[in-house]
């Protein structure tokens, strides 16, 4: 099975918004444990991954940049 390439919120993130102790668990941790290819950007900062279909985006800042690239993805 090969790896996925995936971003999503970062513990750090999680932890800037005081959520680290609310949310069920921490999608960063999940994901590696999970060994997908978890990848990271600076907080707060837009960062896409894209791997085959599959388009990530790492926080609400990155939104444009999966729009973006769905749109590329459907032409």
């Amino acid at each position: 099975m090969r790896e996925t390439y995936i971003t999503g919120f970062t513990n750090s993130e999680e932890a800037a918004v005081e959520l680290t102790n609310v949310v069920p668990f921490l999608i960063e941790d999940e994901f590696i444990a999970l060994n997908a290819h978890y990848q990271k950007g600076a907080d707060w900062m837009p960062f896409i991954v894209e791997d085959g279909n599959l388009v990530t985006g790492q926080n609400p800042a990155s939104s444009e940049g999966v729009a973006m690239a769905l749109l590329k993805h459907l032409k």
